[in-house]
């Protein structure tokens, strides 16, 4: 006989506090693993029980950032059941609904794969998909085979649910026009200036998802991401319902641009870089637009953020400060660098990689990432991580000098080490992959720099 759900509620919150106490990671996963053994229906029930209902964000680049935009959009006029901590599975979710005692709306960042499952059990009011790039092959399998997941998932969401896509990925596009009109919303830059009419070499979706023919691009912005046409059958990026003009980047402070909807345009400045950002910001603001936020509301809440952790996140060290540059992936890692040399190279790097099973243990991605603009300025690399010298010699291979190349592969070492070469008063710059990023946060909350990555994210 199933447990009444306040007593397996109960259970999973005292687990939570007990894991709190013994110092393990703030408990983010365990009290939704527990209830997810008690009884797996009970994430069903939890989330029934918001009465605003929930929303999902899931993408392979950014989901994090967005659903942090999202939340200080409506965190000022609603109380959020909200997995800030970034813990995407079903157990994340589960634990952030345990956690949140007299939350309104369920806002959760889920993880591709995990998708579907967290759709069908949660039910949402609408649904936030930001893009797909080629991630962690070992985990997810090819890029067709987790869009049709994806597609499969969205032909299942209730009628009323909104569906919320980057009309600048094909594969999200095809998806997109699959549904009622009165059922989604489009969203993607209309800025010609920063794209290109080329893609990349590391881009992903580059046939025609109908016709296998190559686009042809009015507008390349990120990998495959733009303003695309296939020259054979037709099939091109939806119109915009959600757009950004007048995009202006600002280095590695900044990125400004309008915000343009159907009730109105309105200028944002982002407190954060990069034209990924602002692809971010406009998946924040058009779920949140489907969520009833008002123009007004989007726009103050957009300018009001400040970076996720990890995610271009600065921490003072003394007389030194720490940027943090999440990598994990070739066209996440491309656009770091394209921030990183638009602002001036940096002459210093550490860059952290790691082969978990949260980074993907395939570690090739290395070698279609765009390193080499970086060399203009790199005159000393620090190496470090688990697979450090794989990094050292992708390194090596893209003209930087052996003896300009430092592998230490103990993380507080090489973080030690680089802080060394910096000048007082000067800013390191790490590139880390995911567990990298978690393990260099906790040595940094150690010695007193910040706070743990669960408290943080609270």
């Amino acid at each position: 006989m199933r447990a009444p759900l306040a007593l397996e509620v109960g259970l999973a919150r005292a687990a939570a506090g007990l894991s709190r106490l013994a110092g393990a990671g703030g408990g983010t996963t365990l009290p939704g693993k527990l209830l997810w053994k008690l009884d797996p229906g009970a994430v069903d029930r939890l989330a029934a029980r918001l009465p605003d209902g929930s929303a999902l964000v899931s993408a392979t680049n950014g989901k994090t950032t967005t659903a942090a935009m999202v939340a200080s959009i409506l965190g000022g006029s609603r109380r959020l059941a909200h997995n800030r901590a970034g813990a995407n599975l079903v157990s994340g979710v589960a634990s952030a609904l345990v956690a949140a005692r007299d939350a309104q709306l369920g806002l959760f960042e889920v993880d591709e794969a995990a998708l579907p499952e967290v759709a069908r059990r949660v039910r949402p009011r609408a649904v936030s998909l930001g893009n797909l790039f080629r991630d962690q092959l070992d985990r997810y399998g090819e890029l067709e085979l987790l869009a049709e997941r994806w597609r499969t998932m969205a032909h299942g969401l209730p009628e009323a649910t909104v569906l919320v896509a980057n009309a600048d990925d094909p594969q999200l596009g095809k998806i997109a026009s699959e549904r009622a009109e009165r059922a989604r919303v489009v969203f993607g830059l209309d800025d010609p200036r920063h794209g290109s009419t080329e893609l990349q070499h590391a881009a992903d979706s580059k046939w025609c998802v109908r016709c296998g023919t190559p686009y042809e691009y009015a507008a390349a912005y990120i990998g495959h991401l733009g303003d695309f046409r296939c020259p054979s059958c037709g099939h091109a990026r939806l119109p915009l319902d959600v757009s950004a003009r007048a995009i202006e980047l600002g280095g590695l402070e900044r990125v400004s641009f309008e915000l343009v909807t159907p009730e109105g345009v309105r200028p944002v400045e982002l407190r954060v870089p990069g034209l990924y950002n602002v692809y971010n910001a406009l998946a924040a603001a058009a779920l949140a637009r489907a969520l009833g936020a008002s123009l007004d509301v989007i726009q103050a809440g957009l300018q009001g953020f400040s970076a996720a952790f990890g995610r271009f996140e600065r921490i003072a060290l003394g007389d030194r400060s720490l940027l943090v540059l999440l990598i994990k992936n070739p066209a996440g890692a491309n656009e770091v660098v394209r921030t990183l040399v638009a602002a001036g190279a940096p002459s210093l790097l550490l860059i952290a990689l790691n082969d978990g099973i949260a980074d993907g243990r395939d570690v090739s991605w290395i070698w279609d990432v765009d390193f080499e603009p970086l060399l203009g300025g790199l005159q000393r690399l620090v190496a470090t991580g688990e697979r450090a010298a794989e990094l050292a010699l992708r390194f090596k291979y893209a003209g930087l000098d052996a003896d300009a190349i430092e592998v230490v592969p103990s993380l507080e070492d090489a973080l030690d080490r680089a802080l060394e070469l910096t000048p007082a008063g000067g800013e390191l710059a790490a590139l880390p992959t995911y567990t990298a990023m978690l393990a260099l946060r906790e040595l940094v909350a150690q010695r007193g720099f910040a706070r743990p990555y669960w408290e943080a994210a609270a």
